[in-house]
C-alpha cells in the first residue's frame, strides 16, 4: 500500500509572500469598495435624527403609492442617495434605477439622451438606434437630478411623457408606452424659476406630487454618527472615537459644512489618507477646517441690494466679526459665502472648493444671495495694506 505524501511546511519566504498577497487583496477590496457610491438602506439614512426619520417615513408612504417625488435640498445633502434608497425600498426594486443629471447633458444631445432615437434618425446615429433613459427606466425608477437646469424646450416633451405615459423616440412613427416611477431633485427654488419663466408651471405640478426637503448637515443632530460612519467606510473596518483626537472631533462637529455631506465625505477621505499613527489629529484636517474659528474673517455688511461689499477688512474688524448663527438662514448663508470669498481674495475656484460646490453653483448662489461679484463693483476688488 503506497505511503501518502507528507506535506512539507511552507518556507518562511512563502509565508511572507502569502501574507503580503492577502494584505494586497484586502487593500484592493477596500479600494474597490470606495471606488463607487456606498448606497445604504433607507432606514440607515434616518438613524439618529428626527428630521430625517420624519422625512424618510413620508418618502416610504409616497413611493408605495407610486406618487412622483420631488427632493429639495442644498448641494451635497444626499438627494441622489435618498432617491436610490427609495427605489430599493419600493415594489420596483428588482427593476432598473436610471439616473440623469439634467445639468450635465449638452442641450444638443439632451433629447436623444432622454428619449432615444431610431435607426437613421440623424447623421451619425447608431445603426440599431438607441433606447433613451426614459425607456431604460421602464418598469423601474427614473431619477432626474437638477431638473431645474433642464432646457425649457425639453420640459415640454417631458410633460407629454408624464401625462401620456408614452415616449416617441426621434425618428419613430409610433409612441412607445412606458411605466416608471419618477423621482426628481434640485437645489433650486422651482417656484422662483416659474416666476422667471424658466420652468413650466404645469410640469412642476407633475413632478411635485410629494415634496421631500432634505435638511442641511448643520441642522442635523446626528453629525457625530455620520463622521464615525464615514471613517469606518473609508478604513474598511469598524471605528470608534479613539480614531479621532478630541480636538479634531470637536472641530468636525462645530464646522457649519456649507458643502454638506459631500464636503464632509471629502474631508474624511483626506484626513484618513494623511493621518499618521492610526488617529486623526487636528493637524490632519484640511485647510478650511484648520482656519475655522481661528483665522480672522472680513467684515460682512448688512444685507442690502444697494450695499457695496468690501472683500477685505482690517484685522480689528475681522476679529470683531463672528460667524455665530443669527437665526436667519438667508443671512447666515450669505455670511458664510462672503467669508469664503474674502478668504480666497474672490478667487471663485478656491472659494467654491472651500464651500464644497462647483463654480457654476457658486455663481448661482451669488445671484440668489444678492452678492455682487467684485468685477461688477465700482470699487477695487481688494486693498493690500
Amino acid at each position: 500500500m503506497p505511503t501518502p505524501p507528507v506535506e512539507q511546511p511552507m518556507a518562511e519566504s512563502d509565508v511572507r509572500t502569502a501574507a503580503t498577497a492577502r494584505s494586497h487583496r484586502s487593500a484592493s477590496s477596500r479600494t474597490a469598495s470606495r471606488s463607487g457610491p456606498c448606497y445604504r438602506d433607507i432606514d440607515q439614512l434616518a438613524a439618529g435624527d428626527d428630521l430625517m426619520r420624519d422625512l424618510v417615513e413620508r418618502g416610504k408612504r409616497l413611493i408605495d403609492r407610486g406618487i412622483p417625488v420631488l427632493i429639495l435640498g442644498e448641494t451635497g445633502t444626499g438627494k441622489e442617495y435618498l432617491s436610490r434608497a427609495l427605489h430599493d425600498y419600493s415594489a420596483r426594486r428588482q427593476a432598473a434605477w436610471v439616473a440623469v443629471n439634467c445639468a450635465s447633458i449638452p442641450e444638443s444631445l439632451a433629447e436623444s439622451e432622454l428619449f432615444g432615437y431610431c435607426k437613421g434618425a440623424f447623421s451619425g446615429a447608431l445603426p440599431g438606434g438607441m433606447k433613451g433613459k426614459v425607456q431604460q427606466a421602464d418598469g423601474g425608477t427614473l431619477f432626474l437630478d437638477e431638473i431645474g437646469d433642464m432646457p425649457f424646450a425639453l420640459q415640454t416633451r417631458l410633460l407629454r411623457v408624464l401625462s401620456e405615459r408614452e415616449v416617441i423616440p426621434l425618428g419613430a412613427m409610433r409612441p412607445v408606452p412606458v411605466d416608471l416611477q419618477l423621482i426628481c431633485a434640485t437645489h433650486q427654488d422651482l417656484k422662483t424659476l416659474i416666476g422667471e419663466g424658466r420652468f413650466r408651471e404645469d410640469l412642476y405640478y407633475r413632478v411635485a406630487g410629494g415634496v421631500l426637503r432634505l435638511p442641511a448637515l448643520r441642522e442635523r443632530a446626528d453629525r457625530r454618527r455620520l463622521v464615525m460612519q464615514m471613517i469606518a467606510d473609508e478604513l474598511g473596518e469598524a471605528a470608534d472615537e479613539n480614531v479621532l483626537a478630541p480636538a479634531a472631533l470637536q472641530r468636525l462637529l462645530a464646522y457649519p459644512w456649507p458643502g454638506n455631506l459631500r464636503q464632509m465625505h471629502a474631508v474624511i477621505r483626506y484626513s484618513c489618507a494623511v493621518m499618521n499613527g492610526g488617529r486623526i489629529e487636528l493637524c490632519d484636517l484640511p485647510e478650511e477646517l484648520m482656519q475655522f474659528q481661528t483665522a480672522p474673517l472680513a467684515q460682512v455688511h448688512p444685507i442690502s441690494r444697494a450695499a457695496q461689499i468690501r472683500p477685505f477688512a482690517s484685522r480689528a474688524e475681522g476679529e470683531a466679526t463672528s460667524l455665530a448663527p443669527t437665526g436667519d438662514p438667508y443671512r447666515d448663508e450669505r455670511t458664510r459665502v462672503i467669508a469664503a470669498l474674502n478668504g480666497s481674495r474672490w478667487n471663485i475656484s478656491a472659494a467654491s472648493r472651500q464651500l464644497g460646490m462647483c463654480r457654476a453653483s457658486l455663481y448661482r448662489k451669488l445671484r440668489q444671495l444678492d452678492i455682487p461679484h467684485v468685477r461688477d463693483q465700482a470699487m477695487p476688488a481688494y486693498a493690500v495694506a
